[in-house]
């Protein structure tokens, strides 16, 4: 492999991807290692680079004790030897690890992009380059599969990608995200070496005597990526030797096909959502009457708006969250970065963990009071209109259904029950609940207390004063919208069926 060559497809591969822009300062990266020696002596030797200023930026991780401050000093050696600025630091990756509860490649990673995002916003650059090479690329879609991916991780490494960070420079993630100073920046991090192979960097070094420094971590079992690099890509290179080329092509199409949905999906945008506070709120009908490619790119562009960076939303993450669509209201799921993703009964909302006792508005009218039901007949009063009627035919689903949901039909079929009117009697009222209420569920052979039950259905606490509950002189018969009491369920043995109907008045 000859120099020109090599340099030329990192030249063409950034000019192609515009990764870099004319009198721009950028950040290189510089382990140390063979990928990251070779990227920083191609852009420092492009012979038309327009005005182009390189920093050099090494974390000594401190893993490796005399072979990380080898590194380090390397790294500063060829800096200067190449006439470019460096910023060099440490950090204690090992007490990181402890303190967030990361793997150890996950704190490495974490404080790695934020001393790179921290020397980018010192010396005024917005574009932080990486020595990523296809053999990196394979690696990272194969990982991907075998964590479980949707079409974003089938994609890989993209050329350029923003990093999200704060004000100071730090990464944001997990829980360390704050919305409040978090921000979808310019800042982004370049790939210029996916069109080269490790064996072409090494052999790039050999030519120019590099020397760049061998990290011995790299041979270590103990990695996810090492095993996958080490055993099993060899692996299957015996069942496929052209299974690189095959991943590649791979991520390829799951590129073309992302861009189309992502594009689909940012022009329904507008139509199915809206952002308040913090939150974003999905229109639940619409969403669920589209293919589901877009009821997943929704949901996934959601989160990305709120936290900036999607690096740990996984597709069980966002198949979680579209199960919500046929889920009961306050059914909720936890999300990376601190989110919550929850079922409303019109909407499904994402947000942060701070902000989930915001996040649903209650959909019933405040209930002034206690009311006497006609029966049979019609009852108003404020916010509701009861009908109460007597029929002759049951219909088990009205009084099975559990709770709120978003379609009409179903919406109105949880305002409906029909109960055994000898049980119920006709002296019936409506009223708020109160403490020390109980009631037997449906399908229950005991009571229970009805906050219990209000907390085991997960009822949004600012709702719980709001439902109104049927009462006979006896007992409560219904939690309306949730259960009956099973001693007044309907039963082939019924003569008279009351039905209750409520709706909004």
């Amino acid at each position: 492999m000859n120099k020109i060559k090599l340099e030329s497809k990192v030249i063409d591969f950034i000019q192609r991807y515009s990764l870099i822009s004319p009198e721009e300062i950028v950040v290189v990266g510089v382990s140390g290692g063979a990928d990251s020696v070779c990227l920083l002596h191609v852009l420092a030797k492009w012979p038309k680079r327009p005005g182009i200023k390189l920093h050099v930026g090494h974390l000594n991780h401190q893993l490796r004790g005399v072979e990380s401050e080898a590194d380090a000093e390397y790294v500063s050696a060829l800096a200067g030897s190449l006439g470019i600025p460096s910023t060099i630091d440490r950090q204690d990756v090992a007490a990181y690890r402890i303190e967030k509860n990361f793997s150890l490649e996950e704190a490495a990673r974490e404080l790695r992009y934020a001393f790179l995002a921290r020397v980018a916003r010192e010396v005024g650059a917005n574009r932080i380059a990486i020595g990523h090479t296809m053999d990196d690329q394979v690696e990272t879609i194969l990982m991907h599969i075998l964590r479980g991916t949707g079409i974003t991780g089938l994609c890989g490494l993209a050329p350029c990608s923003p990093i999200a960070h704060d004000s100071q420079g730090m990464s944001l993630r997990a829980e360390a995200l704050s919305i409040a100073k978090g921000q979808r920046s310019n800042l982004l991090v370049i790939r210029p070496l996916l069109d080269v192979t490790r064996e072409e960097t090494t052999s790039y070094c050999q030519e120019h005597q590099l020397d760049p420094r061998i990290d011995s971590s790299n041979r270590s079992l103990s990695f996810f990526r090492n095993r996958l690099r080490l055993q099993l890509l060899p692996l299957l290179r015996q069942y496929n030797p052209g299974v690189d080329q095959a991943l590649l092509r791979l991520a390829d199409i799951a590129r073309e096909d992302k861009a189309f949905i992502e594009q689909q999906a940012s022009e329904l945008w507008d139509e199915v959502a809206r952002q308040e506070n913090n939150a974003i709120y999905l229109d639940r009908k619409q969403i669920a009457s589209l293919p589901i490619a877009l009821q997943r790119q929704l949901l996934r562009a959601a989160v990305t708006r709120l936290a900036g960076d999607t690096r740990d939303i996984e597709a069980s993450h966002i198949e979680a969250a579209r199960s919500l669509l046929n889920k009961p209201v306050g059914k909720r799921i936890s999300l990376p970065h601190g989110f919550i993703c929850q079922g409303g009964y019109n909407e499904i909302v994402i947000a942060s963990t701070a902000k989930q006792s915001q996040l649903l508005p209650c959909p019933f009218p405040l209930l002034p009071g206690e009311f006497s039901l006609k029966v049979p007949g019609r009852t108003i009063f404020p916010g509701w209109k009861v009908m109460a009627s007597i029929v002759s035919e049951r219909v088990d689903a009205l009084s099975l259904r559990g709770v709120l949901s978003t379609s009409e039909e179903t919406r109105q079929s949880n305002l409906v029950a029909d109960f055994d009117l000898h049980k119920t009697g006709t002296e019936l009222f409506v009223r708020q609940r109160r403490p020390g209420d109980r009631f037997q569920p449906l399908g229950m052979s005991m009571p229970k207390k009805l906050y219990e039950f209000m907390v085991d259905a997960k009822i949004p606490r600012s709702w719980r004063g709001r439902i109104p509950i049927v009462c006979s002189p006896q007992q409560i018969i219904w939690i309306v919208g949730w259960r009956i009491d099973d001693r007044v369920k309907t039963t082939e043995a019924s003569k008279e069926i009351l039905r209750l109907e409520f709706s909004k008045s």
